[in-house]
Parts: C-alpha cells; sequence; structure tokens
C-alpha cells in the first residue's frame, strides 16, 4: 500500500488570547497568500480553535498554550518537521527555539542574527506585517475584516457592554460601567451585558448597580460562534481593550474602547470614525497589572456615555447603504 505523502505545512507560533488573534489577521492572511500550495497549521489555544479557523487565514489548528504569555512547548508536534515555520509569538528567543527545535527546513523569527529590527514603538498589526515584509511576504495591517457568522445573533441590534478584561489594570471599575449602562437605556437603547470565563460576579454586579433585566444578562463566557453573532449584529461595543474591542473592529460594528496602561497606538483600532478610542496620555503602565491603571481611571462615565451615544446617533442618522459601506471600512 503506497502511503500518501505528507503536505508541506507553515508552522506558525502565536499561542497568545484572542486580541492577539484578531490582531495578527493580516499577517496570518499574508503568509496564507504567500504559500498557496501549504497546509497553514497555527500553534494556538485549543479553547481559540473555532476562532482561528474563521478567520480563513490558517487550514488547521496545532493545540499548544503555556500560562500567561509564555511560549507553549511544541514538541508534540506530529509528523516531519515544518517546510516553513513563522514566530509570530515574540522577539525573545524562548519562541524562536520553540520552533528551531523542530528543525524546519527555513524559519522566519525576530530573534535570528539577519531578522528584521523591532519595532516597538510600531501598532501590533503594523509591525508583525512589517515583518514579514523584510521577508518578501506582503501583508496588509488593514486586512482585519472577518466572514459574518453564520448563527443568528442572540440580541440584534443591541448595545453590548462587556466589562471584564484579562487582567486588572485593564478593567475599568464596575459601577462606572453600571453608570453608563443605566444611562444608555434612559435614552431606549437595549444593553446585553457579556463576560468571558470566570467573569460572572463582575457581569452580575454591574447588572445588579444598573437595574439590568436577566435575561439581558449573558454570564459563563459565550461561544465563540455565538459571541461572534451577537457583536457582528451589535449596535455598539463598549469595553476596555480587551479581545472584545478587536472583535467589534474584525467585524466592522461601532465601538468604544477604554485603553489604560497601554496607549491606542499600540493597539487600538483603526482611524475610523466608527471606532473611538478613549485614553488618557502619560507614561506606559504594567498591561498585566491586578489594579486598575491610573489612565484608565482617569476616564469618567459621563466621557464614555457622551461618546456610546454620539455614536449610536450616527448610526440612526446615517442611510442603510451608507452605514453597510461603513461596516465595510478596515
Amino acid at each position: 500500500m503506497t502511503r500518501t505523502p505528507h503536505p508541506p505545512r507553515v508552522l506558525v507560533l502565536r499561542a497568545l488570547g484572542l486580541g492577539d488573534l484578531l490582531t495578527g489577521v493580516p499577517a496570518l492572511r499574508g503568509i496564507r497568500r504567500a504559500f498557496p500550495g501549504h497546509q497553514v497549521v497555527l500553534a494556538m489555544p485549543q479553547g481559540l480553535a473555532e476562532a482561528g479557523l474563521c478567520t480563513g487565514a490558517i487550514d488547521a489548528v496545532f493545540p499548544a498554550e503555556a500560562p500567561g504569555r509564555a511560549v507553549p512547548s511544541l514538541a508534540h508536534w506530529p509528523g516531519p518537521p515544518p517546510d516553513v515555520a513563522v514566530d509570530l509569538h515574540g522577539n525573545g528567543p524562548e519562541s524562536r527555539d520553540a520552533l528551531a527545535a523542530l528543525h524546519p527546513r527555513r524559519l522566519l523569527a525576530h530573534a535570528l542574527p539577519d531578522a528584521p529590527p523591532w519595532r516597538a514603538h510600531a501598532h501590533e498589526r503594523d509591525r508583525w506585517c512589517a515583518f514579514l515584509h523584510a521577508y518578501g511576504i506582503q501583508a496588509d495591517p488593514l486586512d482585519l475584516r472577518l466572514p459574518h457568522p453564520a448563527l443568528p445573533s442572540p440580541a440584534p441590534g443591541a448595545v453590548v457592554v462587556h466589562p471584564g478584561a484579562a487582567s486588572g489594570s485593564r478593567r475599568w471599575p464596575g459601577e462606572r460601567f453600571a453608570a453608563v449602562v443605566r444611562c444608555l437605556r434612559a435614552a431606549g437603547h437595549r444593553v446585553v451585558l457579556t463576560g468571558g470565563p470566570g467573569e460572572d460576579a463582575l457581569v452580575r454586579s454591574v447588572a445588579e448597580r444598573a437595574g439590568q433585566p436577566a435575561s439581558d444578562v449573558l454570564t459563563g463566557g459565550l461561544p465563540y460562534g455565538e459571541l461572534s453573532a451577537l457583536v457582528a449584529e451589535a449596535s455598539l461595543v463598549l469595553s476596555g481593550d480587551t479581545g472584545l474591542a478587536h472583535l467589534a473592529v474584525a467585524h466592522g460594528t461601532r465601538s468604544v474602547t477604554l485603553f489604560g496602561p497601554v496607549s491606542p497606538r499600540l493597539w487600538g483600532p483603526p482611524p475610523t470614525p466608527h471606532h473611538v478610542a478613549l485614553w488618557k496620555p502619560g507614561p506606559p503602565g504594567d498591561p498585566h497589572g491586578r489594579t486598575p491603571d491610573t489612565r484608565l481611571l482617569r476616564i469618567g462615565t459621563g466621557e464614555v456615555a457622551a461618546a456610546c451615544l454620539t455614536q449610536l446617533r450616527q448610526l440612526r442618522t446615517r442611510p442603510a447603504h451608507t452605514r453597510a459601506e461603513v461596516a465595510r471600512v478596515h
């Protein structure tokens, strides 16, 4: 019996969170186009596999994760070495070495002697596209959009408010979110509260302070397909600097995002009128700190409510065809 040869494979390492995945989509699509005859495999957490495959930029997921933003082991890689290995995880030797241990025929990584310089002050999307350009791979930093989800939204047209974040330094106080929710509901808008796994207590606290009906409180962390549909059909997404903000950008949904320790120049949305990034300038903080960043706390509830209401008024006053055109903007 003749064995079918294994297709040539490109292994990309970016074993991080949802926001990291979505900001990496332009680079992943550049890789996909550069290697049309290869199977593109993304090393990433298994819990984000559905999100990764929905980008259309990869063919398969190689489960790999480590606590925090550490580099996972890739020792369980199956079959022959990858033809090409690409490090989109970071610029240190740890991620380079994890890929090099698989003995790929070609390795692209920042931590190589002939690699392009690390652009510390560039936006995440721009940084990785420039990295690929140095290797002759074209990638457009604005190639961000995701296909529309197949699932229906559980709350079409609602304002989605997501008070959680992976770290305390990026988490605006819950009582302030509650004040904004009350303002939006008083203006006649339906508001839906969401939270990720482990954030039920925070979401319920905000809901209680805001007088939010239980039917519009979505706890437990929605499955990705349902969450994607919720965001894609929302009128607005209000959140901190977290994965849901990037999902709003990917679906062309209007958003108001609150930044604290990290400037939106590094991780924020593209500069279009339907994405508002609120931030108070100052020295960079710790994006993984336990307590709310001082810059984040300088953002007031009135400022946030006004930004949300302005976005919603603009959405209502634009003709339907104009809204559709805006949604296609990267």
